[in-house]
């Protein structure tokens, strides 16, 4: 479904950053906003708050404005994209969009859907992987398998409208497990029922959960992308180990409608110059982030594409009728 329309994008973006080459590293205008805010329906430490916080520092001095982070949380983002809707299209207010934003939308009746707000360029693609803690027992997918095929299992996802929870469905529905899927706010929340061990496993990003890993206290049992991460190149995918369930996630950002063109044009170049910093390359890199940028033009069609398979696939499952 998703992985299909990504790949197709992912051809495209090789032309679209020619294309757009010329105006690398040169804004076109004076930004017209002092201060901007970047809005996730994220938690503190949950993956779109972790990447717009990296962002930010990195951010501000290819601008030459202040931005500030905000969680709006609330119904799996429907509070963020109804304050984002609402916010006057000047520059000011952008949401950290994620395949969240289009599921909630079509999960649920929100004052405002990812239809009513304006893509504005796409960052990264984000790859998936399958967690749980280090001092437990479960150190293959092979093992989460079989614990939720012996004692039913609990599993996280970062939110009920999330392409994280579909990650679980998927594997339950590929694995004929009958675990229970527990969700929350954001990943920062469900980070610690692993830690603790009132959850088997959790799903999520790399970014989200590098300080834990890196001090030792979680263990990344499957990778849900197609490939093995360079970072991680001794931990298997999913499909490796027997489970086909393989997914991307999209980072990017998001505006009120009728955003202006030369607000639009600042953006593209900034991101641009952006993805080419070494600073900040150094930092998506390690994260194991995939460069994926889209222009806008590109990006409303991607958006548009996604939120359509999306709601095929829901409507096929018997989610949604």
């Amino acid at each position: 479904m998703s992985i299909k329309t990504m790949r197709l994008a992912a051809g495209a973006l090789a032309g679209l950053a020619l294309a757009t080459l010329p105006a690398l590293g040169q804004v076109p205008v004076k930004y017209p906003k002092d201060t901007v805010i970047l809005a996730t329906h994220s938690s503190p430490g949950g993956g779109s708050d972790v990447f717009l916080r990296e962002l930010v520092p990195h951010l501000t001095r290819i601008m030459g404005v202040n931005f500030a982070v905000e969680n709006i949380s609330g119904g799996s983002g429907a509070k963020a994209m109804a304050t984002i809707a609402k916010a006057k299209p000047d520059g000011g207010m952008f949401y950290a969009t994620t395949p969240t934003f289009i599921y909630t939308s079509l999960l649920s009746k929100p004052e405002a859907s990812y239809k009513d707000l304006e893509p504005l360029v796409n960052v990264f693609f984000d790859p998936e992987v399958i967690y749980t803690a280090s001092d437990g027992p479960l150190k293959t997918l092979g093992d989460v398998i079989e614990r939720a095929k012996s004692s039913r299992g609990k599993w996280g996802a970062a939110n009920p409208a999330s392409l994280e929870r579909q990650v679980l469905e998927r594997m339950k529905a590929v694995t004929g497990v009958k675990a229970s899927v527990v969700t929350f706010e954001g990943g920062g929340d469900m980070m610690i029922n692993v830690l603790n061990h009132t959850l088997d496993i959790g799903v999520g990003e790399l970014q989200e959960i590098r300080p834990q890993l890196d001090a030792g206290k979680l263990r990344v049992v499957a990778i849900m992308g197609d490939k093995r991460l360079d970072h991680m190149p001794d931990v298997p995918t999913a499909r490796e180990q027997g489970v086909d369930v393989s997914v991307r996630k999209f980072r990017g950002l998001a505006g009120p409608k009728n955003t202006p063109p030369a607000v639009v044009a600042a953006w593209e170049s900034a991101v641009q110059e952006l993805l080419a910093d070494p600073k900040y390359k150094a930092i998506y890199l390690e994260n194991n982030l995939q460069p994926a940028y889209m222009a806008h033009d590109a990006y409303v069609k991607f958006i548009a594409q996604f939120g359509q398979e999306t709601e095929d696939f829901l409507k096929t499952s018997g989610v949604i009728k």
